[in-house]
């Protein structure tokens, strides 16, 4: 806008700009504007809409989450997923944390689903944590499909136990795998996968409209992978040595996402990795600081749509992925 050069332009700018900062600055309507200055409401809204025209208004919009945000969008930049929700680290407590993520995984999942969808899920502690944050304001016809085999013992392992809750919490139906996670021997795998009720539930699984999982830590003793088969606990060694920095549908992965060479991920009774990324849409949940390595490794493969975490997890995956690009 060029200077004002007479009298009048001096008036009318001055009169613009006191419209301008009583509308956006204190708040009030045209119609007190136009009372307080002694003009026509019509005048008022004219001045507004100049102002807006000759540039004299910027907008800004601060938001109490923008660090968030700005999180969610660094983490998508890694690549390997289409989304990053994430979620303000409130307490050290890990428990909490998780809780929060799972609550706001339980409120995208609601966004995501339809009647008629097919979920393919996992067990773990953050799949439970999910089901346990879930409050849909209504039934929803979908059903509740185990990708894996299934682990008796702790609840979270269950993965027949985590999609009945889920089932009960949403409205639809659960379908039951009646096959362990893991096979004793490869062989064995293959007889267990071509029985036809287990055949009927990682095909219904395969052909699922969304996934949920969680994403595993390995190297650390309170690894939920030990809890899936607690012998594994005995072949470290072996686990180490395979490179393997996370786990995916308790397929061990290395830190670039790739399957790893050991012996145990050719004995699970559950959906490939190549089938699992057939799934339209993935939900992955994970969060702590054993989590950061593995996240970071189910990016790299590109395994996960979504992931979902809090921001001390979000921080230390970017400060990882930094440290290893040195």
């Amino acid at each position: 806008m060029a200077p004002p050069n007479t009298r009048d332009d001096i008036a009318a700018v001055r009169q613009m700009h006191q419209a301008l900062v009583l509308h956006y600055v204190e708040g009030k309507t045209q119609a007190e504007i136009a009372g307080e200055l002694g003009l026509s409401h019509a005048t008022v809204n004219r001045l507004i809409k100049r102002g807006h025209q000759l540039g004299l208004v910027e907008i800004k919009i601060k938001s109490p989450i923008d660090h968030l945000v700005d999180l969610e969008a660094r983490l998508v930049a890694l690549g390997g997923i289409e989304r990053a929700m994430v979620v303000p680290s409130v307490s050290e407590n890990p428990h909490t944390a998780l809780q929060r993520v799972g609550e706001a995984a339980a409120g995208l999942l609601l966004d995501t689903i339809k009647d008629g969808d097919t979920i393919s899920i996992t067990g773990g502690k953050g799949v439970s944590a999910l089901v346990a944050g879930l409050k849909p304001g209504r039934r929803y016809d979908v059903e509740i499909i185990p990708a894996t085999g299934l682990v008796q013992g702790k609840h979270y392992t269950d993965v027949n136990h985590v999609a009945s809750l889920m089932a009960d919490k949403l409205g639809g139906r659960a379908y039951q795998i009646h096959a362990p996670l893991f096979a004793d021997t490869a062989q064995q795998r293959e007889m267990l996968m071509g029985i036809s009720s287990v055949a009927d539930v990682f095909r219904k699984a395969r052909e699922a409209d969304v996934a949920v999982v969680g994403v595993g830590s390995i190297l650390t003793d309170d690894s939920s992978y030990y809890d899936l088969h607690p012998s594994s606990n005995a072949d470290r060694q072996a686990i180490e040595k395979s490179g393997a920095t996370g786990e995916l549908l308790a397929h061990l992965i290395d830190r670039q996402g790739k399957l790893c060479n050991y012996s145990l991920n050719r004995s699970l009774v559950s959906l490939t990795l190549d089938e699992f990324a057939t799934i339209p849409r993935s939900i992955g949940i994970a969060s702590g600081a054993s989590k950061v390595a593995p996240i970071l490794a189910a990016l790299r493969g590109n395994h996960l749509d979504t992931i979902v975490t809090d921001e001390a997890t979000g921080l230390q995956i970017l400060d990882l992925a930094e440290q290893e690009a040195a």
